[in-house]
């Protein structure tokens, strides 16, 4: 087992990559300084996870970590019906010292580009889309686009945890431009659809 975080644990630098070890302390111990700060994919059951998910800690040979829910998603997991990834806070690191990217994120989660293109996005930060895209590569490992498709997901899941709205009402509520690519976005993300999940209620 891994020794537990203590007060004097840094914080990971969100200008570097991901380290390793302070993510094992920080998932053994649940710590959720940690929670928004990284996401824990494991490789055994397909599934990603925060630092702070009850379930049972999967071996370290089975771990990956990633520093967006965006990213675990491209990599080919699906979030953790456990824990709810699209709960999970932003990071605290980000606050006050990567303001680009926090703002992109922050206006991409009220709908920037559910009817709008990057470029857009982008002229409203004032650089061009290629340049904002290599800030979200950087930082995220991720694309605008793909982070905008992982916000609209989650704020359906979020919907489809705490009303009781009809399908067609949360996929439209939550920028999806159909019902059709709302139940495609999570089949391919949940490997279930929708309603299946209002059922569930667990991974």
């Amino acid at each position: 087992m891994m020794p537990p975080m203590t007060p004097m644990t840094p914080l990971i630098d969100p200008e570097a990559e991901l380290d390793f070890a302070t993510c094992e302390r920080a998932r053994f111990a649940r710590d959720p300084a940690f929670d928004g700060v990284f996401f824990i994919a494991v490789k055994s059951t397909g599934i990603y996870c925060r630092p702070v998910c009850p379930a049972r800690q999967p071996l370290t040979r089975n771990v990956r970590y990633f520093p967006s829910a965006a990213a675990a998603e491209a990599a080919g997991f699906r979030p953790c019906l456990r824990c709810r990834p699209e709960t999970a806070p932003h990071s605290p690191a980000w606050n006050g010292t990567r303001a680009t990217v926090d703002r992109a994120l922050r206006l991409i989660e009220q709908g920037a580009l559910d009817e709008a293109g990057v470029e857009a996005l982008a002229s409203r930060l004032g650089l061009g889309a290629r340049h904002l895209t290599r800030l979200f590569r950087r930082y995220l490992d991720t694309t605008p686009l793909a982070a905008a498709r992982t916000a609209r997901i989650q704020r359906a899941k979020r919907l489809i945890d705490t009303t009781n709205l009809g399908m067609t009402e949360i996929a439209l509520a939550a920028g999806f431009g159909s019902v059709r690519s709302f139940n495609a976005a999570f089949q391919q993300v949940y490997r279930s659809p929708p309603g299946g999940l209002k059922r569930r209620g667990m991974r």
